[in-house]
């Protein structure tokens, strides 16, 4: 093995790619409905990888970190603030009540068994899944002031308790969330479900990124008038009192006639009409027969999302609005979606419009230029990122994990994890606020958790590995112990509170909200198989978003209280 040790001295970031590459693939490995996952599959793989000895730059690891808590915080920051509201204070009891009861069983644990700062962190890490302790303990033990060797120790032991508890971390809360909840609330996940989506139907329907409705609400069809109808265009485009169409193109004799509202159509014209489909429906009595093509009549039309800066239009209902805006402003464009802050908000003719609100418009592109201008800022589209935004975000969040604040004799900080974290939510809250700067494209959000995750695990795993082995052999039966009460006791404990005393009724809402509590992917993913369609979503993505705030904060205080 004095090969490998002398290709990785040479190059050990070698070492670090290779952990990765392997580690995924591992995690990819189902055993029965299990997946070990890439972020533990690494990290085993980095364990064993650096028993022939391998060194790696400390900085590399508080990079990795720093990235991936930042891009958690930037992507859960908008529903996280959101979510702090009358509406959701049931998730935002149970995530505070999970993360209590996780930080209650985590200390008592340690007391009771004699673990260590670091292997009590480790225990959370991975008995409650949330990776990001790892990072956090790990700056706060960095700041006790011990010796380098005894903070490399600790530190070591934090992953060492990770690796031996994770496993079961994943395992726990699906049994709890699939097996044991249903029991407990008498009813199967699948049939509140149902009785949910049904209740929900005049709700929002929101499409996933690779679906598309295959009778979409806005249509575009070509009719040639087998009449003489003596009819205008804006008579036409009007007939409907409830919902409007625009005659886009006239085709006549072979030329094309400039459309006005007061052209009068004549037989044999071609037109081009564009609108919902009700309407457009409705019209077609009046418009002859529908006809596949015709040269020239091709129409390329634009979707635009715009931000509302526009004063005039905030605080208004959507009737009042369009109430109040000309035809002329409004000819020719459909308003396909309104959102505030990520979430998307029904059309109806009483929902309330805000400044700051991002309207969907669709139309021919003179139509949207010109809307665009009266409503406000137009979003671009890009796939690029706003280096200056997100490293002031991450100067920011580092400069907050440096403030330390002493209760006594103990020292509380949030650490770059913490801080950075924070910044992360404060500077995604306002990216989705503003959304004219800051660009941060969610696959850039994505690579930057994956591999800032995993990178950091497979650095502490090359760094700790020899001695990891050998704790595990003198400890691994009390840690794994250990790990799963602290996998089930918070869970099972939370689960009763929100249903006794929070009084969750709905099966598959609360499976959903007690999966995000724990940030329990795999468990939220079987809940999801469960339910057959998206109804615990919502709850989990609300306290998904605490969770991943509440159980990061949970290692500084490990830290200072074992």
């Amino acid at each position: 093995m004095d090969w490998l040790h002398e290709l990785f001295k040479k190059s050990p970031e070698m070492a670090l790619f290779l952990s990765l590459a392997v580690g995924y693939w591992i995690g990819k490995i189902k055993f029965g409905k299990f997946q070990l996952g890439g972020v533990a599959g690494s990290l085993l793989v980095a364990v064993i990888v650096s028993q022939v000895g391998v060194q790696i730059d400390g900085g590399v690891k508080a990079v990795l970190f720093a990235l991936f808590i930042y891009a958690v915080g930037f992507e859960s920051g908008p529903q996280f603030f959101s979510s702090l509201g009358k509406q959701s204070i049931k998730e935002i009891i149970l995530a505070a009540v999970m993360a209590a009861t996780g930080l209650a069983t985590v200390v008592v644990m340690a007391k009771l068994f004699g673990l260590d700062k670091g292997l009590a962190a480790g225990v959370a890490a991975g008995g409650l899944t949330q990776s990001a302790i790892i990072g956090t303990a790990g700056d706060a033990i960095g700041k006790l002031g011990l010796a380098a060797a005894e903070t490399a120790r600790l530190q070591g032991n934090v992953a060492i308790g990770y690796a031996v508890t994770y496993v079961f971390g994943s395992f726990g809360a699906i049994i709890v969330c699939v097996n044991i909840l249903p029991k407990l609330m008498g009813r199967s996940i699948r049939d509140d479900a149902i009785a949910a989506e049904t209740a929900m139907q005049a709700g929002v329907k929101v499409l996933g990124p690779d679906q598309q409705e295959a009778a979409p609400p806005l249509v575009g069809r070509i009719y040639q008038l087998a009449s003489d109808p003596q009819r205008t265009v804006a008579d036409i485009e009007n007939a409907n009192p409830a919902t409007t169409i625009t005659i886009e193109r006239v085709k006549r004799d072979g030329r094309f006639i400039e459309v006005s509202p007061t052209l009068v159509l004549r037989q044999g014209d071609y037109v081009l009409t564009v609108g919902r489909r009700d309407a457009v429906v409705a019209s077609a009595p009046l418009l002859g027969k529908e006809v596949d093509a015709v040269d020239g009549m091709e129409l390329t039309m634009h979707k635009r999302e715009i931000v509302l800066t526009n004063k005039d239009f905030g605080g208004k209902t959507v009737d009042q609005i369009r109430q109040a805006t000309a035809g002329g402003v409004r000819h020719g464009i459909f308003v396909v979606q309104l959102s505030r802050m990520g979430q998307v908000l029904p059309m109806k003719p009483d929902t309330v419009v805000q400044v700051g609100d991002l309207v969907s418009i669709f139309g021919a592109e003179q139509d949207v230029k010109r809307v665009a201008a009266l409503v406000g800022d137009v979003i671009v589209p890009s796939a690029k990122t706003d280096f200056v935004y997100l490293g002031t975000g991450l100067v920011v969040g580092l400069l907050i994990g440096l403030l330390s604040v002493k209760i006594g004799a103990i020292p509380l900080t949030l650490g770059a994890g913490g801080g950075a974290l924070l910044s992360g939510l404060l500077f995604g809250w306002y990216r989705a606020k503003k959304q004219t700067f800051g660009a941060l494209p969610n696959s850039a959000v994505q690579l930057l958790k994956d591999l800032g995750l995993a990178g950091f695990v497979v650095v502490v795993g090359l760094s700790s590995g020899l001695q990891a082995v050998q704790t595990i052999k003198e400890l691994g039966l009390t840690i794994f112990g250990v790990g799963v009460v602290v996998t089930l006791v918070p869970m099972i404990l939370t689960m009763l509170f929100g249903r006794y005393v929070l009084r969750y009724d709905n099966t598959a809402v609360f499976a959903g909200a007690l999966s995000g509590s724990r940030s329990a992917n795999p468990a939220f993913g079987e809940v999801l198989g469960k339910a057959e369609n998206a109804i615990p979503t919502v709850p989990f993505a609300i306290t998904y978003a605490l969770a991943n705030v509440f159980l990061t904060l949970l290692g500084p205080l490990i830290v200072a209280l074992v």
